[in-house]
């Protein structure tokens, strides 16, 4: 094309999603001419799925952790935008197909949604997302959150685009599709076993996150005859409510010789924190004996349960900063309470109980008894107690969970 002596001409080009808009602007002149050309770089070309480069599913104690890296950055918001998916399948009897999508309203990072076989939107899941990079995204999970159990499975991520410029990889459907790896790949899932936890953070605790609608039942000085331990298994087993149990060591060979109990406790979700070997006044002991009464009880707790504690709590709560820095350096955090119903004085059933709900708030510990005594009247107030804190709105913990610590399996 010829333009008259004296113009400029200035070519633009214009990014727009979707498309590229390429202005050819005559200066001094009175002449435009708007050219549109598809978003892959050449005129017609359809949109293509994102390439996969790596991926990866793995098993992380009690997660599945999927790993996929693709061969530029992608915005997992903009996905749905372009007709674009970047999908886990799972097949385990039946198939799960997990979808990388953008966050949830009022967050900010991604979100993992299951997508029906009929399509459509999908339940989002509970996972943790995070980005090493921006061509990188890792997502962990529970096994559970999509029904799936700790047995062999198969997996393979499927990176797909609806156009209809497309050419299906299979006849008949639309859109086109990449999978990585190419043929599924097979992940043998085991049954993960909890040998320990990761104690951080301050040595000494009173209370959780202010800023969070939970709170933790604890109990001391089991396992206990009156009434059984079990009992206070079964009854919390019912109401779906986990807690953590303080041990005195030389308890267990006497009332749960074959750990039973404690193994117990820890298929169910609960925790077992170090109360000492005989209950002592801690601080009426030299320091090497100190150290004696935490590793017995932390022994015995290891040989009958093969777990390793990191919570300890002081007969009667008794400390000072040397017992919290010996207690820390052999891997311990040093728990105290801030709700007291004193069950132990045996103030009556409906004296806990409106005890622990005139107390509670965000990040409270619960100190009551399975052991040490009679302990029915705080078996017997526990329904009605947890009945009343869910009316207030909170969630049941752990104190492992509510500090946020790190599990070990294997």
């Amino acid at each position: 094309m010829a333009y008259g002596a004296g113009c400029a001409v200035k070519v633009v080009r214009v990014l727009v999603p979707g498309l590229v808009l390429v202005l050819v602007l005559v200066l001094g002149g009175m002449f435009a001419v708007a050219v549109v050309v598809g978003a892959a770089g050449a005129a017609g070309a359809p949109s293509q799925p994102l390439p996969v480069s790596g991926a990866s599913l793995t098993q992380n104690g009690q997660d599945l952790v999927w790993q996929v890296e693709l061969a530029h950055s992608f915005s997992p918001g903009a996905l749905a935008r372009g007709h674009q998916s970047l999908c886990l399948v799972i097949d385990q009897k039946s198939s799960f197909e997990l979808c990388v999508a953008g966050p949830a309203h009022g967050r900010h990072t991604p979100s993992l949604r299951e997508i029906p076989t009929g399509g459509g939107g999908g339940q989002e899941i509970a996972a943790t997302i995070t980005r090493s990079s921006d061509r990188e995204l890792t997502a962990s999970f529970l096994p559970s959150s999509i029904g799936l159990v700790y047995r062999s499975l198969h997996w393979q991520v499927l990176s797909s685009v609806v156009a209809s410029g497309c050419t299906p990889v299979v006849p008949a459907t639309r859109g086109c599709t990449v999978r990585f790896p190419a043929a599924s790949s097979p992940l043998r899932l085991h049954t993960p076993v909890l040998v320990g936890c990761v104690a951080s953070g301050p040595d000494w605790v009173f209370r959780g996150p202010s800023n969070v609608r939970e709170i933790a039942l604890t109990f001391d000085d089991g396992p206990w005859w009156d009434p059984p331990t079990v009992e206070f298994l079964r009854e919390l087993e019912r109401l779906h409510v986990p807690a953590t149990f303080f041990e005195i060591g030389e308890h267990i060979p006497t009332y749960d010789p074959r750990g039973t109990v404690e193994r117990q406790m820890l298929a169910d979700g609960d925790m077992i924190g170090d109360h000492t070997w005989s209950h002592p006044d801690m601080l009426g002991l030299s320091a090497a004996a100190q150290r004696r009464q935490i590793s017995l009880a932390a022994e015995e707790i290891r040989k009958t349960t093969g777990f390793e504690p990191c919570l300890f709590r002081a007969p009667d709560g008794a400390v000072d900063p040397s017992l919290l820095a010996l207690a820390r350096s052999m891997g311990f955090t040093t728990i105290q309470w801030d709700i007291d119903p004193r069950d132990w004085a045996l103030p009556g059933e409906s004296e806990i109980i409106d005890n622990v709900l005139e107390n509670a708030q965000n990040g409270g510990i619960i100190e009551e008894h399975y052991g040490g005594g009679p302990r029915y009247e705080t078996l017997d107030a526990l329904p009605a107690e947890v009945a009343g804190l869910r009316k207030r709105g909170y969630q049941f913990v752990t104190l492992t969970q509510m500090l946020g610590y790190t599990l070990v399996y294997r």
